[in-house]
């Protein structure tokens, strides 16, 4: 059986894939060229990430969604497992987000300049000129229920494991007075490892946490903020072991 799904994945998933990023993608700037690029950036996506999880025949699970309002913007973070952690908030969160991403990701040919017509927050840390002005971005962004979506690990794990928590995503939260809500992503890691090229077929669940909401004054303790966040998503993974 796992022979077949190789050759089902190279031969027949891999080429329709491809063939449907690029329509999604060109969809996408078409799109937000002609005007609300709050649409256009989300559902065409969405409908993207649903369509490559039925076609590698990923199952998924969602739990949580009550614990979050469609009103209501938040700073959603997620532990960050592997590529597929995308395909699943993309296409079952529910809640329309950008992105805080890697500025080299915009060379991604289609995606990138779909991302960046999406309107997509791409991190640039080389100067504080330019991560004020990615602040100022996001701040004008985060408004009447646009929300945010940060790995705050910064990269995929490499053994299944969390590493610690950069505190970008935590200060963009205290800033903007918004409510932080952690996600959990598990079986990611198992479906296709960092530097893996074989997807295995499995399945992967997205757990969204109660919202942690700001103090009366706005201001978070950080180093509590972050030890919740953090301790919330590792409730939610068998071999994960919270901090203290």
């Amino acid at each position: 059986m796992r022979l077949f799904y190789i050759l089902y994945q190279w031969l027949i998933a891999f080429p329709i894939i491809i063939v449907i990023t690029l329509i999604a993608s060109l969809i996408t700037i078409i799109g937000a060229a002609i005007g609300n690029r709050d649409f256009w950036g989300y559902y065409p996506p969405m409908l993207w990430a649903r369509c490559i999880c039925s076609i590698l025949l990923i199952r998924t699970k969602i739990k949580g969604k009550e614990n979050i309002n469609p009103q209501t913007s938040y700073v959603f973070v997620a532990n960050h497992q592997g590529s597929f952690d995308i395909f699943l908030i993309y296409g079952y969160l529910g809640h329309n987000f950008k992105w805080m991403m890697k500025k080299s990701l915009k060379k991604i040919p289609f995606v990138g300049t779909a991302c960046e017509f999406a309107g997509h927050i791409m991190v640039d840390r080389s100067s504080k000129a330019s991560i004020r002005e990615t602040m100022h971005k996001a701040a004008n962004t985060l408004r009447g229920g646009m929300s945010l979506v940060v790995f705050p690990e910064g990269t995929r794990c490499t053994n299944g494991r969390m590493n610690p928590f950069k505190r970008g995503a935590f200060l963009l939260a205290e800033e903007l007075s918004l409510p932080v809500v952690p996600m959990t992503i598990d079986g990611a890691f198992d479906l296709l490892p960092k530097g893996g090229f074989n997807i295995h077929p499995g399945k992967v669940t997205l757990t969204i946490h109660r919202p942690i909401t700001p103090p009366t004054d706005g201001k978070y303790d950080m180093d509590i903020l972050m030890k919740e966040s953090y301790n919330r998503i590792a409730s939610a993974l068998p071999d994960e072991e919270p901090i203290e």
